[in-house]
Parts: structure tokens; C-alpha cells; sequence
């Protein structure tokens, strides 16, 4: 299993954009990247992820702010995201808000908000994203337009 105890371990090991970790992971720390999270093989388990996209066996997690969900089993503290697609199970102890959810199976469990609800969000809402400096630059010198 990779452990990640600090943002430093995770940013050194994002390659083009990307996080690929083969097998199990843990983070120990909670992570705010701009990149995509692979999991080849394996589950995530974490207090609080921020990423762009999410493709995992099965995560668990305190909180999830992502642009993309995409994983077999989904158990988290809140979830904020722009798409989900779950294989079997997603469930939070607090809210879903997102732009849209969706089971890959027809035998599904449908979401489940223990204290909170699932809010389906406009197309339209702002969205607020935290990147390092150096991210952000890297966007910059990409040619995408920031706007600030």
C-alpha cells in the first residue's frame, strides 16, 4: 500500500497531469491537486480529496470535492462534484451535490445522504477551485484562460 503523509509526496508523484498509483493507497494528509487520480488497482482511503477527476475501486473518504467521480463503491463524510458514475453503492454520512449521478449497473443502490441531501446542481453555478501557484501557472503557460 503507498502512503502519502503530506502534499509534497503526492505533487512529486503527479506526472502530465496525473496521479497513477498502482494498488492501495492511503493519503494522511489531505490533498488539494489539480490533477486526475488513477488507482489502477486498488482503493482510496483519505480524509479530504480535491481533484479533478477520480477513478478508484472503491473510495472512502471524510469529504470529496472533484470535477469527476468514476468508481465502484463510493463511502464518504460529503461529497461535492461535477459528474458521478458509481458501479454499485454511493453513500455519505452528510450531502451529494452535483451536476449529475449515475449508476454503470442496473442493479444499483440508489445514492444515500444519512444527514444531508442530494442536490443535483445548476449547469451554470460558479465553481471554486483550489490550486497551488505552481498549477496555476502551469494552466497559464498551457494556454488556458484563467479568469479570476
Amino acid at each position: 500500500m503507498k502512503i502519502y503523509k503530506t502534499q509534497k509526496e503526492v505533487e512529486k508523484d503527479i506526472k502530465n497531469g496525473v496521479l497513477a498509483i498502482e494498488g492501495d493507497v492511503k493519503f494522511e494528509c489531505s490533498i488539494y491537486i489539480s490533477a486526475s487520480i488513477k488507482v489502477t488497482a486498488g482503493d482510496i482511503n483519505a480524509l479530504d480529496i480535491n481533484a479533478w477527476n477520480i477513478n478508484a475501486w472503491n473510495i472512502n473518504a471524510g469529504n470529496i470535492d472533484a470535477w469527476n467521480i468514476n468508481a465502484g463503491n463510493i463511502d464518504a463524510g460529503n461529497i461535492d462534484a461535477r459528474n458521478i458514475l458509481y458501479y454499485a453503492f454511493c453513500g455519505v454520512y452528510d450531502s451529494i451535490r452535483c451536476l449529475s449521478i449515475k449508476a454503470k449497473r442496473e442493479s444499483h443502490s440508489e445514492p444515500v445522504c444519512l444527514d444531508g441531501k442530494l442536490e443535483i446542481k445548476d449547469e451554470e453555478e460558479k465553481v471554486t477551485i483550489k490550486i497551488s501557484k505552481k498549477s496555476l501557472e502551469a494552466l497559464k503557460e498551457s494556454g488556458i484562460e484563467i479568469i479570476e
